[in-house]
């Protein structure tokens, strides 16, 4: 439990909301997973962690035109949830959005082209960080707008619907756009005509740099709200892999009967700032011993702990894993570096009129 009083006693620490299960009830049921699944799960959070830490150091040198919103800490939410999707579920999200692409299988030398504004990025320069795009994984498309992507994917689903396909749309959010009311609409849109979406609520618990207590009345529930709309709720621990994962499987098969829509709140913590490199806790905003905090519960680090207990995991395969990682970066980031710029004929690409 992260608790106690900014030293000034202006600002109240965030309280770690909620403990989850722990990895106490996982023990015996790792038992039951495939071990080359569970390493793809570390792995898979270990490359997002050391791709953003390595973007995060190289930002400085003002050559990634592009702002960009870190996941660091938040790697089980995207890891974990996309694990559950299939390559041709679609999937939409707001401006963070490194680690779905990532996870959902996005190609990494076009994702640092992008960030450059490269011709060869993922969206020939046109997105930047903030929106992604590949549609050979199903990553349809992220929205910088706080709920932007929302009604879209809601709109996807009803297509999804409307031709008989057998896939769903999952649609990534944050804590703060719970606030705008196009949420509500659509999930009640999609509640009312059964659609086959995922809504994965991100509650980083901030906004910027505005604190959700600040924002949201005591007591207030995301997942109890969605709840009231006839939605099939579900919160999860969002630094434990695997509860993300399982959830969302549920939720996936769930909505892949039939059912209707089905919403998970995720609930883990960004270390870094909203935007750009570091840790912008100086500001006052935040207690730098709460970011500490949770920092302890690392979502990789404590996986990664409980693979090496079962000799599942060893620090050679850890060891093999960052060399890799660490190559594929760095020619990942010679590829965005390298590669042209634009030029004026591309202005008329992917342009459409009547």
């Amino acid at each position: 439990m992260v608790s106690g009083l900014f030293s000034e006693g202006r600002i109240r620490l965030i309280k770690y909301p909620y403990q989850g299960p722990g990895w106490g009830p996982w023990m015996d049921r790792i038992k039951t997973y495939n071990p080359d699944f569970l390493l793809r799960l570390y792995h898979d959070m270990l490359r997002i962690r050391r791709i953003e830490e390595s973007i995060e150091s190289r930002y400085h040198e003002d050559q990634m035109k592009t702002p960009i919103h870190l996941v660091i800490g938040m790697e089980a939410s995207s890891v974990g949830s996309c694990a559950a999707l299939n390559i041709r579920d679609s999937l939409y999200c707001g401006h963070r959005t490194h680690g779905q692409y990532l996870a959902k299988g996005g190609d990494l030398k076009r994702m640092m082209a992008e960030f450059f504004c490269r011709s060869t990025g993922c969206v020939g320069s046109r997105g930047g960080s903030m929106h992604l795009l590949d549609k050979s994984v199903g990553m349809e498309g992220s929205s910088a707008i706080v709920g932007g992507a929302v009604p879209i994917a809601v709109g996807t689903a009803l297509a999804v619907q409307m031709k008989k396909e057998n896939r769903i749309v999952a649609l990534y959010l944050g804590d703060a756009a719970t606030e705008e009311g196009v949420v509500w609409e659509s999930l009640n849109f999609a509640a009312l005509k059964k659609l086959p979406i995922v809504f994965v609520c991100e509650n980083n618990f901030f906004s910027v740099c505005s604190p959700l207590e600040t924002r949201q009345p005591p007591g207030v529930e995301i997942t109890k709200k969605a709840e009231s709309f006839g939605v099939k709720s579900e919160l999860v621990d969002g630094i434990n892999v695997l509860d993300v994962y399982e959830a969302t499987r549920r939720a996936r098969e769930w909505a892949l009967s039939g059912q209707g829509p089905y919403f998970i709140e995720t609930r883990s913590y960004r270390w870094r700032g909203h935007g750009g490199a570091g840790d912008d806790s100086h500001t006052g905003y935040r207690d730098p011993e709460e970011v500490k905090a949770w920092q302890a519960l690392c979502p990789v680090q404590s996986f990664g702990s409980i693979l090496l207990s079962r000799g599942i995991l060893t620090p050679e395969k850890i060891a093999t894993m960052e060399e890799s990682i660490k190559a594929e970066f760095e020619e990942a980031f010679q590829f965005g570096l390298t590669s042209p710029d634009p030029v004026e004929a591309d202005l008329y690409r992917h342009v459409y009129s009547d």
